[in-house]
């Protein structure tokens, strides 16, 4: 089982890379993301690696670090979501991201890869938000994501929460972000819908 490779990129191209190892050339899949990451031809580099047996197929999938190798196998964990899914999922959202969008419950985060439609992306959020909150996905310490909830720290639940959220949607934002927004709003709000409406568009406009 190949767990890593280091070597010199020999071929970027859509979706993969070819990694020279020692004068042997591997094909690896991977996202945007890494791709974006790992340099140019003839840079060295490094990658985590995934690897696929089928019996048709003998597939490597590379990464840029932990937290999107741990991501992309909590994904393709999730019937229906297969190893292109899950990179493209990755190639339009930072592992971070992820974690926030599932916290959320924001669909539409999750449907802004290729091939991922409404009913996948629901699965995805319904049976990842319990798996999820029990490893460490090495997300962005400063985003709101499943540790913040785990907290004691005051995060959109219900009543209120969920109705400046609604609000803040219609206006036009992203739900993770309103989620982010009325998180960090909702101290100082005492309760109150007007003031924690406002006070998570200011964060939004920060």
């Amino acid at each position: 089982m190949i767990a890593k490779l280091t070597g010199v990129i020999d071929t970027l191209g859509q979706g993969y890379l070819i990694l020279d190892v020692n004068g042997v050339g591997y094909l690896v899949q991977a996202s945007t993301r890494t791709l974006s990451r790992i340099g140019g031809k003839g840079d060295p580099a490094s990658l985590l690696i995934e690897t696929v047996i089928r019996e048709d197929a003998f597939t490597l999938f590379g990464f840029a670090d932990k937290a999107e190798q741990e991501w992309f196998k909590l994904l393709t964990s999730v019937q229906g979501v297969g190893a292109k899914a899950g990179l493209a999922i990755l190639s339009v959202n930072t592992p971070d991201k992820i974690s926030l969008a599932i916290a959320a419950k924001d669909k539409a985060a999750i449907q802004a890869a290729d091939g991922v439609g409404p009913k996948l992306a629901t699965r995805i959020l319904t049976e990842l938000k319990d798996k999820a909150a029990n490893i460490d996905l090495g997300a962005n310490p400063q985003s709101v994501s499943f540790s913040d909830i785990a907290s004691d720290e005051p995060t959109p639940d219900t009543g209120i929460d969920n109705d400046a959220i609604s609000a803040l949607v219609n206006l036009g934002y992203a739900r993770s972000d309103a989620f982010t927004a009325v998180t960090k709003a909702k101290p100082q709000a005492n309760d109150n819908l007007q003031d924690l409406i406002r006070l998570a568009l200011k964060e939004l406009s920060a």
